[in-house]
């Protein structure tokens, strides 16, 4: 069974290896036929409030959308144009052309391929919820505000791409209302949330354009249409064109470049699991990552644009009875043929309609109930939520997903820090130590001039000034001082070069340092840097109690018989890092 997560081999090869068969068939294509229909309208949308023509939101859905099917790792993956690049590709076009998008767009899918290649699927999955949240909120938002123009009806030459000088040009425009293109969004709204209760055959978005269209052509409605502002549509793909790659921008396009592969890394993933939910299957998200990334490569050649897995037409795929990435490829040809023989007739289409479209995809697309409830989770958490959101919305989405990651990742060191406890083992902490323990030092006798030291929870560089603080509490040099890190199951460069400074410290006030209860992980990288012979494995313990025995023996003290209980050892063979009393992983000590 084919459920390797890491494997790379397209889902496609898989399906046609299991058997396909006509009845497959048949399901692949009415549900492919629905959501390329669904698609259609969309396509052209998100184009258009992308800053592109609209024919270019087309060619995505095929070209794209054809090859994330082909190559993908989800079965059911529906790709295309999505909500999540309008704001970045909007902002990439003002700056530097077309031209300076389809060279951002290959260099992102560059990234993406070498992602997959290099076995980051899952590594990409750890981007923190309230980062996602935030900027997909920040992004629906600047939609929204994208769509007042074309919605309202407003008499304006131009679309400031910075949000507050977009609100600032609103209230300067407000005086061109269109109240016939007012009511032309009004009624298409309208449409798209009863449409439902009459038909989900049919999407609301294709009968809103479908009604909204006859009307303002049968009244001569004086609003503004996709062909008055754009020309008319062409019905058939372009000749492939290399864009022309500026070398010079290369290193300013980075980082939009970068920030493109994370939304289509992010996104496509995200799809592939919702997918995964509903379907009960498992995708393959290395390989997926590899098809998003041929998918923008090759997207750009036939003037399309960004492209990534699409959640609401992968549900939408799923729902309608797809099966396989066939109906994928079925999705990609209905646009395509659409396109071919009724592309000439998508001119007339009304801007306040397509501002409808968007103004939902907007409001599914915020999830405003999960950004209310996540202001109930950590303090910490809130603050990447508003700052990704706050970044997204007044800065750059950029500069939101690069701030938000390195934010998230300090947060989340600053809170492993915290949860990490060292501290010497007095008297007061002996009270603490739970009753059950077995190894609890309350029941062991410690010899004078034996300091016991414990740590707690994970070591790593966060918690390495912790660490050395805590050992300059004791007021007498000890003679030995016992580090218990029966707790530690990890352990960083940081942290071993405090470990090596308190062996440092400890040989030069002649102290010996005893190790009890080291795990797997700690004990290589202690053998690997050679602090383990320098320490000694005479001084590397298993337990407490032959710890505590070999402190009495450099003390000259006789040893306490006192039975260890038995705990679960590795084999010496199976942990080869270092000595066999000191190897037994995943030991109690």
């Amino acid at each position: 069974m084919n459920i390797q997560p890491t494997r790379l081999e397209p889902k496609l090869i898989t399906v046609l290896k299991e058997g396909y068969s006509r009845r497959l068939f048949f399901r692949d294509l009415v549900a492919g036929i629905i959501v390329g229909i669904v698609a259609l309208p969309l396509s052209i949308a998100l184009a258009i409030a992308s800053g592109v023509k609209p024919e270019q939101g087309l060619y995505t859905a095929v070209i794209a959308g054809f090859l994330i099917s082909v190559l993908g790792g989800s079965r059911f993956q529906i790709g295309g144009p999505t909500g999540a690049f309008i704001v970045i590709v909007y902002d990439v076009v003002q700056k530097y052309g077309y031209d300076g998008l389809a060279t951002a767009t290959v260099m992102a899918g560059v990234l993406l391929v070498v992602m997959g290649f290099a076995r980051l699927g899952a590594v990409i999955k750890f981007i923190p919820y309230p980062l996602t949240v935030g900027f997909t909120g920040g992004i629906a938002l600047i939609i929204l505000t994208s769509q007042i123009r074309d919605f309202l009806g407003l008499k304006m030459d131009s679309l400031p791409a910075d949000f507050i000088e977009k609100l600032l040009a609103y209230s300067e425009s407000l005086g061109s209302i269109n109240l016939y293109a007012v009511g032309i969004g009004l009624l298409s709204l309208g449409i798209i949330l009863y449409w439902p209760k009459v038909t989900r055959r049919v999407p609301g978005s294709l009968a809103a354009i479908l009604l909204a269209t006859a009307l303002v052509q049968w009244l001569h409605l004086p609003v503004e249409t996709i062909g008055s502002r754009f020309g008319s549509v062409p019905n058939m793909l372009p000749a492939p064109r290399l864009p022309v790659i500026s070398w010079e921008l290369l290193r300013e396009l980075s980082s939009p470049a970068l920030a493109i592969a994370l939304l289509a890394g992010i996104e496509s993933l995200l799809s592939a699991v919702v997918a995964d939910g509903m379907s009960g299957t498992r995708h393959r998200s290395n390989m997926e990552l590899v098809a998003q990334g041929v998918a923008n490569i090759v997207s750009p050649v036939f003037g399309g644009i960004p492209a990534t897995g699409a959640i609401a037409r992968t549900a939408t795929n799923l729902k309608n009875g797809g099966k396989t990435p066939v109906a994928g490829i079925i999705h990609a040809l209905t646009v395509l043929l659409i396109m071919l023989f009724f592309g000439k007739l998508a001119s007339l289409i009304p801007m306040a309609t397509l501002a409808a479209i968007l103004i939902m995809v907007a409001y599914n697309m915020s999830e405003w109930r999960l950004f209310i409830k996540l202001f109930r989770s950590p303090k910490s958490d809130i603050l990447v939520l508003l700052a990704s959101f706050l970044l997204t919305v007044l800065i750059d989405l950029t500069v939101a997903i690069e701030v938000g990651i390195v934010l998230a990742a300090f947060l989340f060191m600053h809170r492993m820090a915290t949860v990490t406890q060292t501290g010497y083992v007095t008297e007061s902490l002996r009270e603490e130590e739970e009753v059950d323990d077995p190894l609890a030092l309350a029941k062991r006798e410690v010899p004078e001039g034996v300091e016991v030291f414990e740590i707690y929870g994970p070591f790593f560089f966060g918690a390495a000034d912790q660490f050395k603080d805590a050992l300059r509490v004791v007021e007498r040099i000890p003679k030995v001082l016992i580090l218990r890190i029966r707790h530690v199951f990890a352990m960083d460069a940081t942290a071993l070069r405090a470990l090596e400074d308190v062996y440092e410290k400890s040989r030069k006030d002649g102290t010996v340092l005893i190790l009890s209860g080291v795990h797997a992980q700690p004990l290589m990288v202690l053998e690997r840097s050679g602090l383990l012979k320098r320490i000694g494995e005479e001084n590397v313990h298993l337990n407490i109690d032959d710890a505590l025995n070999r402190a009495r023996a450099i003390l000259g003290l006789p040893p306490v018989e006192r039975p260890t209980p038995v705990v679960p050892t590795v084999a010496r063979e199976k942990n080869p890092a270092g000595p066999s009393s000191a190897g037994a992983e995943e030991s109690a000590n």
